[in-house]
């Protein structure tokens, strides 16, 4: 379907109406990791990018460059951009479904711990393989090693 190709703005931009909307903050560092993990997810629960930007191993964890930049000057303060809700009809209504479950179980969680927690994944961890932990990177995570990593947590719980 047409429609369900986005790009990481658009998806961007419904996390950030999500926290406008429930009154919370979100940091440039935080949403890069919310798309990290929708896009992951996406790839393992239903089999397909959720978006076509690639995502970076970057120093503090997973970023899309271009949502990096658009929100930069926000510095390491919230982002303050207003989103309309009819600035998201572009997504579908199972697309947002996914998408609040995502930001169900990481939009509780603060940009710190999240980058804790992709530091200490597989995909991050390979995309950055060789490098110092200071040196920055344009190396891609590979959608198939997310997958591969996703799929396994999710047969793990499974079994417990």
């Amino acid at each position: 379907m047409a429609r369900d190709v986005l790009n990481a703005q658009q998806i961007a931009e419904y996390f950030l109406w999500k926290a406008q909307n429930e009154k919370k903050a979100i940091t440039n560092k935080k949403l890069q990791k919310l798309l990290y993990y929708a896009q992951a997810w996406s790839l393992v629960l239903r089999d397909k990018k959720l978006f076509s930007d690639k995502i970076e191993a970057w120093v503090h964890g997973p970023a899309v460059r271009d949502v990096y930049f658009e929100y930069k000057k926000f510095g390491f303060g919230p982002i303050t951009k207003t989103v309309k809700e009819n600035d998201l009809e572009k997504i579908s209504i199972d697309t947002k479904k996914f998408l609040d479950q995502v930001w169900s179980v990481y939009g509780k969680k603060d940009a710190a711990y999240l980058e804790y927690l992709s530091h200490s994944e597989t995909p991050w961890q390979k995309a950055r393989e060789g490098l110092e932990p200071h040196i920055g990177s344009e190396n891609e995570i590979s959608p198939k090693d997310m997958k591969e990593f996703y799929s396994s947590k999710l047969t793990t719980q499974k079994h417990t």
